[in-house]
Formats: structure tokens, sequence, C-alpha cells
């Protein structure tokens, strides 16, 4: 009869092993190493710890002996447990518990009353049902030999059906054979910062306003960002010539933050820069299916191939832990590219590659950034509507695209400092544009008064919210 049918209690120490011991007979030796290998792990038994011998465990949990032996003889094997002949078994000094639990760092919302930082989309807008019917259809007819590893610039059939959607949509000058496929543009903005390195380049051109993250990303790659002013028109033209640097990160289309669209002039004289000095212009065309009053301006890459190297992902359209984008490089760029993204992951997930594929072929991706332009459309204008009712006076700026606006507030709402000051206590979160200038950046410093100028992102607030939000805001700013 089994110890476990008699009423002797079984050791406290023990009590953890007593599930594994009554796992079926196939799994029961495997169970009880599993179990004693966690306890040890988890410092529930410390180090120096005697355990009993196997006899007794044996005969307190109810099992064979043969199996407490075997699982003794394995967990010393790998470490966890010491013995010695005639000395017992014992938990190993080497051994550290595991930590209890596991941090989350992805970036959360503020748990603001009203949240108007922007960069975010409506995550809401996932067309969950398009993208599950599309992964069973691919789980259903992908061949096997696909699962293995893939192109490094990915698969053929979505490096074509991105090179369709891009000329079709963006004016892009698309090889699919110069697409490489990444984890968004921020591995993509890596693969050139090395890039860069490996030619000799040491500096890049970054907008002023601009990306914080650009510093960090260059820098990784041994590169150096250099902040160049922006004008009415674009990045100014004088500073960028003075600058000594042979590449520059724009945002053409939609220029964040400060929401202008490049003058068709200025993209000239930038292109005109780049062959003058044998350079490259790094275009992040982050939102640019998004314009509200016209045709989104085309892409800048469309005019000179050879000098433009075009990023984009599905991070405003579908979501950003999709971690799914694309890079477009000149043809003398590609073989490096190729090989640096081969050594860094060797290719991205194929099974996620051939589902957007699918999405695309379908018409989902299409019929997706309709649903999202006219969310944000309504957005926009619920905005822009509240700015007007609650902040007489108020100017929006910028373009009537993407998913933020620019709104300068009259001087009585002002300081900045106090403005800024009170929201927050009101649990209104905004970004003024001030903290999207490059820290290196030297300021002239005038007598005039400084206009609140903030930068409100609005394509993941529904419009009730949007009203509400600019409300609180107000009373803050005026009580």
């Amino acid at each position: 009869m089994d110890r476990r049918d008699r009423d002797e209690p079984v050791s406290p120490a023990w009590e953890l092993l007593l599930p594994a011991a009554s796992a079926p007979a196939r799994t029961r030796g495997r169970s009880l190493q599993a179990a004693l290998r966690e306890a040890v792990r988890s410092g529930r038994l410390a180090p120096g710890t005697r355990l009993p011998s196997s006899r007794d465990l044996a005969a307190d949990l109810g099992v064979s002996r043969g199996l407490i032996t075997e699982a003794y003889e394995q967990l010393t094997a790998e470490g966890y447990l010491r013995s010695g002949r005639g000395a017992g078994t014992w938990v190993g000094s080497a051994v550290r518990a595991a930590r209890a639990r596991a941090h989350d760092l992805a970036p959360r919302s503020p748990g603001a009353r009203a949240d108007f930082v922007p960069g975010t989309p409506d995550l809401s807008l996932f067309p969950r049902s398009a993208w599950a019917a599309a992964q069973r259809g691919v789980l259903a007819e992908l061949p096997h030999q696909e699962l293995g590893y893939p192109d490094p610039r990915g698969l053929p059939r979505l490096r074509t059906a991105l090179a369709g959607l891009l000329a079709r949509r963006r004016g892009v000058v698309a090889d699919p054979e110069r697409i490489v496929v990444v984890s968004g543009v921020t591995q993509a903005t890596t693969l050139l910062g090395f890039a860069l390195h490996a030619r000799g380049v040491r500096t890049v051109g970054v907008e002023d306003p601009g990306s914080p993250q650009h510093d960090g990303l260059y820098a990784s790659a041994g590169v150096t960002a250099v902040p160049l002013p922006m004008d009415g028109e674009g990045i100014a033209l004088e500073p960028l010539r003075a600058s000594g640097v042979r590449a520059v990160v724009t945002t053409p289309a939609h220029q964040f933050p400060t929401g202008i669209a490049y003058s068709a002039r200025r993209r000239a004289e930038l292109l005109d820069w780049a062959r003058s000095v044998d350079g490259i212009v790094l275009e992040d065309d982050y939102d640019g299916d998004f314009r509200y009053d016209r045709a989104p301006v085309g892409a800048l890459q469309g005019l000179d191939p050879d000098r433009v190297a075009y990023t984009g992902s599905v991070s405003k359209s579908l979501a950003p832990g999709l971690r799914l984008g694309w890079l477009l490089v000149p043809e003398s760029w590609a073989e490096e590219i190729v090989e640096r993204k081969r050594t860094m992951d060797l290719g991205h997930p194929a099974l996620d590659q051939a589902l957007f594929a699918r999405f695309l072929e379908r018409g989902d991706y299409d019929r997706q950034l309709r649903r999202c332009q006219r969310a944000y459309r309504e957005r926009r204008d619920a905005l822009t509507a509240a700015l007007g009712e609650h902040f007489p006076g108020a100017l929006v700026s910028g373009i009537a695209a993407g998913l933020h606006v620019i709104a300068t507030l009259p001087e009585c709402y002002g300081p900045e400092d106090r403005f800024l000051t009170r929201v927050t206590a009101a649990g209104v979160a905004v970004r003024p544009l001030s903290a999207y200038a490059h820290p290196s950046a030297a300021r002239e410093e005038t007598d005039e008064p400084k206009r609140i100028r903030l930068v409100l992102g609005y394509a993941h607030v529904p419009p009730a919210r949007i009203h509400e939000g600019v409300r609180l805001m107000a009373e803050a700013a005026t009580a």
C-alpha cells in the first residue's frame, strides 16, 4: 500500500513534491525531477539543505526508490545537488534563487484622465477578424519549406506585394530586390546607422525639432546625430551645408513634430545637396498614408531612388506590437544592408511575413487604411473644434495629416511651465513642442513672450474624450 494511502503525515519540507508524485506513471519521474529542480531554483530548498535518503523520501511520497535515486542522480549531474559516498545528498551552493517575477518594461499610458501624448494609433481599430482569417489561410497553404530560415531581405511574395503597395500609394520607385523587411523603422534606422559607420561616416543630420529616438539609435551604431534647424519649407539649407554631414534623416511628407510638408523647392534643393556631397537622404515615411484635405504628397524617394533610403512600417496603420516594417535602399547600398540584416537576426519571422503578404494581396490592408483615415480625420476635426471652443484664439498649424497637431495657445494661458504644471495636476497628459528640441542645439534668447506650443496626439482618443480632455485642460489653465 502506498504511503499516500496511510495516515502518517509527510514532512512539510517535501509537500511541494506531492503533486509530482501523483502524476501518471509514465511521466512521474520527469515530474519529480522538474518539481525538485524548481524548488531549488526558487529558493524553497536553500543551499546546504540536506535531502532525505532516497529510501526515506520514496516512502514519504509513496513512489519507488528508483524514481528518487534517478532524480537525485540527474540533478547532481546538472549541479543542483551534491553528494558524496556515505555523506548524503545536499542542495548545491552554486544555485541562486530565481527572481520571483518578470518585469514589464513596455511603454504604457500614464493613466491620465486625458492623454494627448502623440505617437500612438487607436489599437482598438486593429482588424482582428481579417487578421485571423489571413492567419488561418496562411497556415493552411504555406509550404513546409517556407518555415525555414527566410531570405534576409524577406519573403519574395511579401516584397513583391510591398513594392506594389508603395508604388501605388506613395509614388515610390520600388524594386522588390531592394526592399528589406525589418522589425519596424527602429531596426531600419539601426541598419542604416551601421552601414553609414562601415563607410566611414560618423555624423548624421537630424531635424530639429524631431524624433528624440534618433540620437540613441545612431549612437548605438557609432554615429553622432547633428541637429539641423527647420524653417517653413523643411530643413534649412544653409545650416545643412555648413554642418559637413553627408547623410540626413527627414520626414518630408509630414514633418514630426512641426506638422509641415516639405515644399517642392526644398525637396529639390535637398536632393541637389545630396548629389553635391555624394551623400544620402534617409526618409522616414512614418504616417504618409494619412492626409485628410487632399491626396498625400508622394515620397521623396520617387524623385531620386539612388540618393534616398526609404522606410515605413505598420505601426500607425495596424499596431506597433507587430514589429513589421520595410526599408527600400539605393542599389549601391543593398548588399551591405542585407548582409547586416542577415547577421543581426537571420531574417524577419517567415510566418508573420506570409500573413502580411496575404493581407496585402487580398486588399485587407487598403481597407484598414481607409478605416483608419476616416476615424483619424474625425478625431482631428473634433480636436480642432474643441480647441476653438475652450481656447479662444488658439491656432492649429501643420497640414491636415497624420496623428497629431501643433496647437499654439494665446499668451494669456502662459507661461508654459505654469501651464504644464497645472494641466498635469489635473490629469491631462500633453507634450510641449519644446520637448522635441535637440538637447545639444543652441537656442537664441529673445525678449518676446514665449507662446505655449503643444504637440497634441489624437488618433488614440475617441471624439467624446477629446472634447472632455480639452475642457479639463482649459479649466486647469484658467484656475
